[in-house]
């Protein structure tokens, strides 16, 4: 099964980028119930499910079926590249009532749900929808603070280099290419059909709304595509390095390239198997932005990185220069070994 969207011209215009802490959060606690979720995950899984109480996320993890509906107000799509999550949760708690139920309802007890929720603990959500917003307002903001806060900056550097690595695939290659390119799941059929894999069949056309763009670290290995007015089409895909997020270290540094550009430098130039900020980098190898910035600036000059603005942001990239003299630098020359014991 699969959901075409069907993109015209307009479209093209009106597709865009964002990162969102909300739905990193629901999904984060969608993996702590999904085994198949949790495999890139296992160090996280192992550091948050000391202090975890499945007891203290079950009202949210009711609404996160494995098949079947998602109420949309938990997700709102967000309104701007970088979401803040106070603003986001202040769009799910001015949910109009209505629409809650109806979500609620459909979730709960709506066609394709895996398995039936248990019938005291619906009936509860389902009493007073006023009360129930309210609470899952408040749940999401602590699984928000428990979950992700201490680990956020890691996730945020995350997407916000698959942002950097996709937006940079849309300039050389196109929206279409890009587009197919995200998941495997995702083709195109002409004349300007997007399909994307699902567990339900579903036709929208974008009609200028474009489509919202937004990686996650904690979807993998699905796809989530909002297609239901009043939000915009948006698709929510893995992004990419996500079985890195968790290993600690940092890239290999060949010692020639150390001995020719020093090696901080060179440091910095292996890090960049995708395009970093400044502060990305400063972070990941303990040292200052001031520094960081003063040899990226050497690099740059010396034609071994680019720089490009992305948003609020300026990414550095390798460049074709820099990538050869990298893989140059990688030849190390064979070092004396003493011999094996005998």
């Amino acid at each position: 099964m699969a959901v075409r969207l069907q993109v015209g011209e307009a479209d093209l215009l009106r597709c865009r980028f964002a990162l969102s802490p909300l739905w990193e959060t629901v999904a984060a606690v969608r993996t702590l119930g999904e085994p198949r979720r949790q495999a890139y995950h296992l160090p996280w899984l192992r550091e948050v499910a000391a202090g975890h109480d499945p007891a203290s996320t079950a009202p949210l993890a009711l609404l996160l079926p494995r098949t079947g509906s998602t109420p949309d107000f938990l997700t709102p799509p967000p309104a701007g590249p970088h979401a803040d999550i106070e603003e986001e949760l202040g769009r799910v708690a001015a949910t109009p009532l209505a629409r809650v139920e109806a979500e609620l309802r459909r979730s709960l007890h709506g066609p394709g749900r895996d398995a039936p929720p248990p019938p005291e603990a619906a009936a509860r959500l389902l009493a007073d929808p006023g009360r129930t917003l309210s609470e899952l307002t408040a749940l999401l903001r602590e699984c928000w603070q428990r979950l992700l806060t201490p680990r956020w900056t890691r996730v945020r550097d995350l997407l916000d280099a698959d942002i950097a690595v996709r937006s940079r695939g849309l300039a050389e290659a196109g929206l279409r290419r890009t587009l197919t390119g995200i998941h495997p799941g995702i083709g195109w059929e002409e004349p300007g059909t997007l399909r994307v894999e699902a567990a339900h069949r579903a036709v929208r056309r974008l009609d200028g709304a474009g489509l919202l763009l937004v990686p996650s670290a904690f979807v993998w290995p699905a796809l989530t595509v909002v297609t239901d007015p009043p939000w915009q089409p948006t698709l929510v895909y893995p992004a990419r390095g996500v079985g890195e997020l968790w290993r600690g270290g940092r890239p290999d540094t060949p010692r020639a390239l150390a001995r020719l550009l020093g090696r901080t430098r060179a440091l910095l130039l292996a890090a960049l198997d995708e395009p970093a900020t400044t502060s990305r980098l400063a972070r990941a190898h303990g040292l200052s932005p001031a520094t960081v910035s003063a040899h990226l600036t050497a690099l740059r000059e010396s034609g071994l990185v680019t720089r490009r603005r992305l948003g609020r942001s300026v990414a550095y990239a390798r460049t074709p220069l820099g990538l050869a003299l990298l893989r140059g630098g990688a030849g190390e020359e064979p070092q004396t070994a003493a011999p094996p014991p005998r």
